[in-house]
């Protein structure tokens, strides 16, 4: 793609970059076969190439956003579908994170529009604020079905997904080291989180007692905070730098002290921004080294686990469909090891039809976005219950979250189901099923 960008635009770093991007782009088209957007809309501004198009005539010409580019941008799901497909090798993602900075400082939101938003990146990022919300969401379900048809919706969304009952916290998720039982074979941290432990503290605490049965010591730093995703993905770039930083400073501190073999991560949207914490923080010189190091130690539990050697098993008649989210398939490219362990754990694994589309879920987008997140919804859970699978397996817990509101099939992380198969108790979804 040519473009004609300025010397003055191009000292702007995030400009340059943005520059080298687009012209790696060569309109080739491919990526509208894979865009869930495109495939659900048949819109070419709601296709990659046509935010592609979209932003470089706002960067371009260095104006602010308008509306329409706005609607479009909004509707991107970030799932990374175009960066697996694209031939050309387009950062799509860098695009996006670039653009979407723009918008928010460029742009004025309508009123209810930014309410919303300030409500989710003051609320979410905050387990106690989380955890005090949903159990507060009882309250407003009998007025979800009045916020729909208003302004209101995406509040009506945020109360569909929020779960009846909020799980207890879990031990797991305090500030602390757990001990291996066997002979020490490694030393890593793990990434608490923020939604997940209010949502699902059964999977960090499967990782630990796994991790620690085989021999590594599991250490949560005091200090962590939320990984900066869900603010990065609405534009607020500093607010999502600071994160960034507050959770360098803790794991280098640890890299320094104990040393740590990895930085594991259990919800796969979390692993792909803290691997590229490296590129966020790459013009801070203060953090651009520390940041990289951090970013080469991350590594989705799937990912460490395949490296150690795993004890026997004991074989289960159970068939799992894998719904592979986009953070690890398309952000992380984690395709085959998921799959490969839980085989190797005795499980029987099929492959949903048209895996490489989002399941809808995408941080906030299931609230912002709620017709659109829906439909991807409704094609997911179709695609996956064809298996005639058992259960269903994922690493991500706005996957989860999203999957288990359109089916009735049991959704668990992967590390749940291979916890149980090398000594663990059978996961509590699992405990009143007719399993083997």
């Amino acid at each position: 793609m040519q473009t004609n960008f300025t010397p003055t635009q191009l000292l702007d770093p995030d400009v340059a970059e943005s520059e080298q991007i687009l012209r790696k782009c060569v309109h080739c088209g491919f990526c509208t076969a894979t865009c869930p957007t495109y495939v659900t809309l048949g819109n070419e501004l709601d296709s990659p190439r046509g935010r592609i198009y979209l932003i470089k005539d706002m960067l371009e010409n260095g104006r602010p956003a308008d509306a329409e580019v706005v609607t479009h941008i909004d509707r991107c799901l970030s799932c990374l579908a175009c960066v697996t497909t694209c031939p050309s090798g387009v950062d799509y993602m860098h695009l996006v994170d670039h653009a979407r900075a723009h918008i928010e400082k460029t742009y004025k939101r309508p009123l209810m529009n930014r309410l919303t938003r300030a409500i989710l990146a003051a609320v979410l990022p905050y387990p106690g604020r989380f955890r005090l919300a949903l159990n507060l969401a009882r309250l407003g379900r009998p007025f979800a079905g009045l916020m729909r048809g208003s302004a209101l919706k995406p509040f009506a969304a945020m109360l569909a997904l929020a779960p009846r009952r909020v799980p207890a916290a879990s031990a797991f998720a305090k500030p602390g080291s757990y001990k291996p039982e066997t002979e020490r074979r490694g030393r890593v941290a793990i990434l608490s989180g923020c939604a997940q432990p209010v949502l699902d503290p059964g999977i960090n605490a499967a990782a630990i007692r796994l991790l620690t049965r085989l021999g590594v010591e599991v250490v949560l730093p005091e200090g962590e905070v939320c990984c900066g995703s869900l603010v990065h993905h609405m534009g607020r770039a500093e607010q999502a730098l600071a994160s960034a930083r507050a959770n360098v400073d803790l794991w280098t501190r640890e890299i320094d002290g104990q040393g740590l073999d990895a930085i594991i991560i259990t919800a796969s949207g979390c692993g792909t921004t803290i691997k590229d914490y490296g590129h966020m923080l790459r013009l801070d010189p203060a953090y651009a080294a520390k940041a990289a190091r951090v970013s080469a130690l991350a590594k989705d539990i799937t990912e460490y686990l395949a490296t150690l050697d795993l004890p026997a098993h004991m074989p289960k008649s159970i068939t799992v469909a894998y719904h592979s989210a986009c953070s690890m398939q398309h952000g992380q490219r984690i395709t085959l090891t998921p799959k490969q362990l839980l085989k190797a754990a005795g499980f029987t694994v099929r492959d949903p039809a048209e895996g490489h589309l989002c399941c809808g879920s995408a941080g906030t987008y299931n609230i912002m976005q709620p017709e659109i997140s829906a439909a991807l919804k409704a094609r997911k859970v179709k695609n996956i219950e064809a298996t005639k699978a058992d259960i269903i397996a994922t690493g991500n817990i706005g996957c989860i979250t999203q999957i288990a509101t359109g089916t009735g099939m049991p959704i668990l992380h992967t590390v749940e189901l291979l916890d149980w198969a090398y000594g663990g108790a059978v996961p509590e979804k699992l405990r009143d099923l007719p399993l083997g």
